[in-house]
């Protein structure tokens, strides 16, 4: 569905439950999800995009439901054209639903969702979620499938990844939140932006995990590098993800790599600090760098090397927000690199990322 029928479609939407949702003129709820204990940046990131907004917490530090006084279109669109930091994922409400009575809640939202003619036969995503006290008392999960089940007769194929619809539904204390929207418009198509990866055996570490999130989160090339620096590797999660992907590694770092990577063909283990290291102009077209140090340390040495990072070249770093002022110290941190010749081109709290945010950035 191209993207003036889609809105179409939800404008409909929109009249035809005129009791079901916000009759505020040009207002738009959404809920909203961000690391826990990061949703008050999230509220901020949303106050200077906005101005004024009205804002609940559902799930304390983690999820909120906002009121914009924009249309939903609008709201959505400065929204996903912002691409915001802290902000980790977000879904419309199209319904609100009174939540005391769980069988009555569910009832309501089943009819709503029967009438979608626009969702028979396509593939669908349906994330539920709750808030403590919710009249759910039973997990998510059975919530979703009781939910599957009784639309059946739309013949739905329902899926966990690449839907082209998505049902949201959280069942907070007192209130259900509806939401149906393409999985583009929710910035994350995972249930709360909470993609989730498998441990494999004989992984070295979850940071992994960070390194397949951002190739998702804004298209990471990896497989198309040939030659990488990763400084404070040890014990060796994202050497090993880049090994894997069949690149070059130079990893740097004094303390010891996993035993698993030592002999490695394709890894050149330098065990020194970042500062004592020297290499070859360009010598490299990717740098990362994962180092649990303050972010200016980390700016510093990861600027010293960049001499190192061919034009053209990618780097991906982590940022710890060891401050009570993170949005100030994430400004900061890109004015550094933009000021060493880097262009950002993503820089995210990932779900993975915790207490850091990832940068994603291209020489120039």
């Amino acid at each position: 569905m191209d993207q003036s029928n889609f809105w179409r479609v939800i404008h409909l939407d929109e009249q035809n439950a005129v009791n079901e949702q916000v009759n505020e003129q040009h207002s738009a709820k959404l809920i909203c999800t961000a690391n826990h204990g990061f949703a008050p940046y999230a509220q901020e990131e949303l106050r200077r995009l906005f101005g004024s907004l009205k804002s609940t917490m559902l799930i304390p530090g983690e999820v909120f439901i906002v009121t914009l006084a924009t249309t939903l279109q609008e709201a959505t669109e400065r929204i996903l054209e912002k691409a915001p930091i802290f902000l980790r994922h977000i879904f419309p409400v199209v319904m609100e639903i009174p939540g005391a009575d769980k069988d009555q809640a569910f009832e309501q939202a089943v009819s709503y969702l029967l009438k979608r003619e626009y969702l028979e036969g396509s593939r669908v995503s349906v994330q539920v979620r709750k808030a403590e006290g919710s009249s759910w008392t039973e997990n998510p999960g059975a919530l979703r499938d009781q939910l599957q089940e009784r639309l059946a007769p739309l013949e739905m194929e329902f899926t966990v990844q690449d839907p082209e619809w998505v049902i949201s539904l959280f069942a907070a204390k007192d209130t259900w939140y509806l939401g149906v929207s393409q999985p583009d418009r929710n910035l994350s198509d995972w249930n709360g932006g909470a993609i989730r990866f498998q441990r494999e055996e004989g992984q070295i570490s979850r940071a992994k995990f960070k390194l397949l999130e951002a190739e998702k989160q804004f298209g990471i090339p990896f497989d198309s590098f040939r030659n990488a620096l990763d400084i404070g590797a040890a014990p060796g999660g994202w050497s090993s993800f880049l090994l894997e992907r069949g690149l070059q590694v130079t990893a740097v770092d004094p303390a010891k790599m996993h035993e698993s990577l030592i002999h490695h063909p394709n890894l050149r283990i330098v065990n020194k600090n970042a500062s004592e290291v020297k290499f070859k102009e360009s010598q490299f077209d990717l740098l990362v760098c994962d180092m649990s140090w303050s972010p200016k340390q980390m700016a510093r040495l990861v600027t010293d090397l960049l001499y190192s990072l061919a034009p053209g070249g990618t780097a991906v770093v982590t940022v710890k927000l060891l401050t009570k002022k993170p949005m100030a110290l994430v400004h900061d941190i890109i004015d550094i690199f933009e000021q060493s010749r880097m262009q950002i081109q993503g820089a995210k709290q990932l779900f993975h990322n915790r207490d850091e945010i990832t940068l994603y950035m291209i020489k120039y």
